[in-house]
């Protein structure tokens, strides 16, 4: 009897085991065909533009015509910051007093300020996390200074390291500002951009190394050192969004992170929301002002880094006050320094461009 109880328990046993090692085996190929397969789903398109509550248009986005999911998954770069490391820096919060427009755009804020109204593109690389930094930095040079200025995101992305992350493979975007402080950054002519191709093209692949910090100027009468434009400071701002909409119409546009889904690779116009689909990554981007559709939904406005062919030409707006895919949650940003501009203007022999400049807070 103790024989046969011992033999059906080492039976039962066998069993269990077999049964968790076919799921492993059975999982692993549905995980490889969903990694290869195409990101633009017809289902997906169909699914939210035939829902009356979506408050958004779905679309083939020809920028990710011939991407995967996995190649779509590369550019998500913005790392989580773990949480012991944000003690490290300050949480910035306005008065509440600050009177706000039901609606501001920072194009049409700061008209002078090319930068603001770009659209880039972040091609092969999953370096969302030093775009988002490096181009609200610039556009806070003009703000702050009278200076329309490109800064290099190819400086952030090859010459900052392990301290803000993996370049190609992710960063952290609150690092990114912290190397504006300690370190500074070129202007994109002295560095520009190592892919210049973007990624339309048929037959691309996503996984271009990170380029190699060569800390020279491409062009040889300019000199690394003198090229450098440095940070005040590194903040994040608290998740209030009346915060949030103070520090953009008081300093300029921010750094924002938040989470990505399927869906949202199909964004055409409208407010997004996310309706169905996966979780992608991490994504991060430049957050330029906000407003309330016609529908009556508040929103933010971004402006995305996979060139003009992606979204609403280039921008996009996402719900607002409610934290949306957690897009309330990560906001980063920082204020330029004087540090180096006489020299800069002493070399390039220009004060700047705009007719109102507006002096920073803190120096």
């Amino acid at each position: 009897m103790a024989t046969s109880f011992c033999f059906f328990t080492l039976l039962l046993f066998l069993s269990t085991i077999s049964s968790f090692y076919l799921q492993v085996i059975a999982e692993a190929p549905d995980s490889t065909l969903k990694l290869n397969s195409r990101i633009l789903q017809e289902s997906i398109i169909k699914k939210i533009n035939e829902n009356p509550n979506a408050g958004w248009e779905a679309a083939m986005n020809p920028q990710f015509s011939n991407y995967t999911v996995g190649q779509f998954k590369y550019l998500l770069g913005a790392k989580p910051t773990p949480k012991k490391e944000l003690r490290g820096f300050p949480v910035t919060s306005h008065p509440k007093s600050l009177k706000l427009p039901k609606e501001f755009d920072a194009r049409k804020a700061w008209p002078q300020c090319t930068t603001i109204g770009r659209i880039l593109d972040q091609g092969h690389c999953g370096s969302c996390w030093a775009f988002g930094a490096v181009e609200s930095l610039s556009d806070r040079f003009c703000i702050h200074f009278g200076m329309n200025l490109s800064l290099s995101v190819n400086d952030l992305l090859a010459c900052c390291g392990f301290l803000c992350g993996d370049g190609c493979n992710g960063g952290y975007p609150i690092y990114a500002w912290r190397y504006f402080v300690n370190h500074g950054v070129v202007t994109e002519e002295c560095d520009p951009y190592f892919d210049d191709i973007g990624c339309s093209h048929p037959g691309c692949t996503p996984e271009f190394p990170t380029p190699k910090c060569v800390r020279k100027c491409v062009d040889k009468n300019q000199l690394w050192s003198q090229s450098k434009h440095y940070g005040v400071n590194a903040y994040r701002i608290s998740s209030d969004p009346q915060d949030i909409m103070a520090e953009v119409l008081t300093n300029g546009p921010v750094e924002v992170a938040f989470i990505v889904y399927e869906d949202f690779a199909h964004y055409r116009s409208g407010v997004y929301k996310h309706i169905t689909g996966d979780v992608m990554g991490g994504h991060a981007v430049k957050l330029i002002g906000w407003g309330t559709s016609d529908d009556g939904e508040d929103y933010w406005l971004l402006a995305n880094q996979w060139n003009r062919g992606w979204g609403d030409d280039g921008y996009f707006k996402i719900l607002r006050g409610t934290n949306e895919c957690g897009i309330e949650e990560d906001v980063i940003a920082g204020l330029p320094s004087a540090r180096n501009l006489d020299l800069v203007r002493e070399v390039t022999g220009t004060d700047g461009v705009g007719d109102e400049i507006v002096v920073p807070q803190v120096l």
